[in-house]
């Protein structure tokens, strides 16, 4: 543990279900001390979302990996201060409770900051600590359609659907830890104070918009849902081959387009000027797709990739998670790590991301029981075992 970037670090987690608890298992695979903070009735309710194995959810033990569990009940008043006892030596606490939560408990960034002047805070919520939508609920799903995510994610002719997983989530989760990162620089190198990091879940998922904001400014284009394509970079879409399987196809660079055709037997179009670039291609997309589509439809999924892979031009399969096992990409990178459920049961997790070569993050255990480590914390924090039962009797813990 000594050895990972963030070793020495402490984290306390306020958060539930993705966007917080994410972040704060980054932190905890590169060795922060991560304690998790779940009230006693219950705890986090990932425990009991999507697949569970003997009453938990699968997702938890990866989700709460390499972090330890402290029930504590915010509303009565000794949990709220062993709360301020662990964040007055804290590096960084996660929250993504709703705006004005923590400061209906009297935890608000003033009182905090007074607490604890090198605290960094980072708070992940629907749409921010101000403006007029602060305190609307936003989940993931809210935070994905108002940044202009599911707008533009579906087919033309059809409503917008959904990513497959809960992107929103995530991606807000990763600029949290960029935040917090830049804020311990920010202290550590720049010998400022702690500081609040405002991730907003709407705005986590603007910022990956891409050129939208400036085509729409400049030339009044609003971009719709085209389905598989990008429209603008063309070649890139998926196609169906003769075996039913499908077949991703990247090939919007100018040389890798010649080398496309070439191999399709295209030499005319490979050497057709108006093709030459990117927006040449774009004009005559129909007709570039259709001879793709027309070629794809003639052989099996593993022939059209050995020929795009002879002819150097990006191309994959669409992986399940089953072909994901047997990759030898994913088992030569360490993507899948074994760790073991309650019952001594081993099972798969992913690997961690991403791949430092001198200070690596690592699995050190799993997911821990509710409350699995309360006894122990708050031994650490000076309560005898007569205190504990006192604080368990009266249900700060």
């Amino acid at each position: 543990m000594s050895n990972k970037p963030l070793s020495g670090l402490k984290v306390i987690e306020l958060g539930t279900l993705i966007a917080g608890p994410f972040a704060a298992r980054i932190c905890a695979e590169f060795g922060a001390e991560v304690i998790k903070i779940e009230s006693p009735d219950g705890g986090d309710p990932l425990r009991k979302w999507r697949k569970l194995y003997e009453g938990t959810s699968l997702w938890w033990f990866v989700q709460a990996r390499n972090k330890r569990s402290l029930t504590l009940n915010l509303k009565h008043p000794d949990g709220l201060r062993i709360l301020k006892e662990l964040l007055a030596d804290a590096d960084i606490l996660i929250e993504n409770f709703r705006p004005g939560t923590l400061e209906k408990l009297g935890l608000g960034w003033d009182v905090l900051h007074e607490l604890n002047p090198k605290l960094i805070m980072v708070r992940l919520s629907g749409f921010g600590q101000t403006g007029p939508l602060k305190n609307q609920p936003g989940f993931g799903a809210v935070g994905e359609s108002v940044g202009g995510l599911r707008y533009i994610t579906g087919f033309e002719d059809r409503p917008p659907v959904r990513t497959g997983i809960s992107i929103g989530d995530s991606i807000a989760a990763l600029w949290g830890v960029i935040g917090a990162l830049m804020a311990l620089r920010h202290r550590e190198v720049g010998n400022g104070p702690g500081q609040v990091v405002d991730v907003a879940l709407y705005e986590a998922v603007f910022a990956m918009m891409e050129s939208m904001v400036p085509e729409f400014d400049v030339m009044g284009f609003v971009r719709e849902r085209s389905g598989n394509i990008m429209p603008g970079i063309t070649p890139s879409s998926i196609h169906t081959c003769a075996d039913g399987k499908a077949v991703q196809i990247g090939a919007n660079g100018d040389a890798i387009f010649q080398r496309l055709m070439r191999s399709m037997g295209h030499e005319q179009l490979a050497e057709d000027p108006e093709l030459a670039d990117n927006a040449g291609r774009d004009a005559r997309r129909d007709e570039i797709y259709a001879l793709i589509d027309a070629w794809t439809g003639t052989m099996t999924q593993e022939q059209v990739l050995a020929a795009l892979s002879q002819a150097d031009v990006p191309a994959s399969r669409i992986y399940s998670v089953a072909d994901m096992f047997t990759d030898p990409q994913f088992l030569a990178r360490d993507m899948f790590v074994t760790g073991q459920l309650p019952d001594g049961k081993e099972f798969k997790m992913p690997g961690i991301v991403p791949k430092l070569s001198a200070s690596p993050g690592s699995t050190e255990w799993t997911g821990p029981a509710l409350g699995e480590h309360t006894d122990e914390l708050l031994k650490q924090l000076g309560y005898n075992t007569e205190e504990l039962a006192r604080l368990r009797a009266e249900g700060a813990i």
